[in-house]
């Protein structure tokens, strides 16, 4: 009795050595299990602009799209800052996981390379691409107490004070900054920069005549070029756009070959697991079809349709399309000369 029941004892005492040493490797995850059950809390995207610009407006658009399709609260938060360089790179250094995603832009993903330089936080390789969400055009504007009432006036007067006409933007390396300066170096002109924290600020100093023209995409400044308060020269797009019908095109202006469009997009860090991006690719793919979402961006001015070159707005797909608006971008701010000193 004694003997069977030491022999007992030593296999129960076996068993719960072997259970305690099971113990932490059970608490570990299984490779694939976290990523079958995302997401199971709520996410974030990561605003690089302050709040009421075309960025802010259309990450916010998008973040109730997504909340309803992953079945999760999807916070959206501003961090501004260098460019956007100050959120992107807090998204480039976040955990891989999928739940802090960036709202990029042509300067965060694309411009900002160049511009930066040596200075840029963070790589290319840093972020991984989700999904493009829409394209946007710029458009030109002047405040009313500036007499010039098109491009060829605006042209003329910049020759006649070389240097001496201020342009505002949302920011240095935003899509309105190389776009002005894309437009300088084809009208031959030359013009001097002051960049703000964003759309919001950029506009106000420019209704108030303190810059004397500025750029922005065509959402953030529609509502003020109809109340009459900005007045709009020309567009970027390569055709008029719906919601500025009477506004001409920059070609059609005289600026022969001018095509330039903002775009904005989801970003991940790059560690971020595979079946992540997948899932996450094909619901911002499924946001960027969605009738409502495409509705509303229209409504603000967005050329759409707004889908990678490959059909669709996949990660694959949208990575090709980074690759190549870096490389595009590059040239122009190679000619421009514009660069962060």
């Amino acid at each position: 009795m004694s003997a069977r029941a030491g022999r007992g004892d030593g296999g129960r005492r076996g068993l719960t050595r072997r259970a305690a040493l099971a113990a932490p490797l059970l608490a570990l995850p299984l490779p694939g299990r976290a990523q079958e059950g995302f997401p199971s809390r709520p996410l974030r995207i990561v605003i690089p602009f302050t709040p009421a610009g075309t960025t802010d407006l259309t990450g916010r658009l998008a973040a109730e799209r997504l909340s309803a399709r992953l079945g999760q609260p999807v916070v959206v938060e501003n961090r501004p800052g260098a460019g956007g360089n100050v959120g992107a790179e807090f998204v480039a250094r976040a955990e891989p996981d999928g739940y802090t995603l960036l709202l990029t832009t042509i300067g965060t993903g694309a411009i900002n390379f160049a511009v930066y330089g040596d200075r840029m936080p963070y790589k290319p390789g840093d972020l991984a691409a989700v999904g493009l969400l829409s394209r946007v055009p710029n458009v030109l504007m002047v405040p009313p107490s500036l007499p010039v009432q098109s491009v060829a006036e605006l042209v003329a007067l910049a020759k006649q004070r070389p240097g001496g006409l201020n342009y505002g933007t949302a920011g240095i390396g935003s899509s309105p900054h190389i776009c002005t300066e894309l437009f300088a170096l084809q009208a031959g002109v030359r013009m001097t920069h002051v960049p703000y924290r964003g759309s919001a600020p950029m506009l106000t100093e420019l209704m108030a005549g303190r810059v004397e023209l500025g750029m922005d995409n065509i959402p953030s400044a529609l509502p003020f070029i109809r109340d009459g308060k900005l007045r709009a020269l020309a567009t970027t797009g390569a055709a008029r756009s719906a919601v500025l019908p009477d506004v001409p095109t920059m070609q059609e202006a005289g600026i022969a070959g001018f095509e330039a469009t903002a775009w904005f997009g989801l970003l991940a860090p790059a560690a971020t697991p595979k079946p992540v991006i997948a899932r996450l690719g094909r619901e911002v793919d499924a946001v960027a079809r969605d009738p409502a979402f495409r509705s509303r961006m229209a409504e603000l001015g967005a050329d759409l349709p707004s889908l990678t070159p490959d059909g669709g707005s996949s990660p694959e797909g949208f990575e090709t399309f980074l690759a190549a608006e870096r490389e595009k971008w590059a040239d122009v701010v190679r000619r421009s000369g514009a660069k962060v000193e």
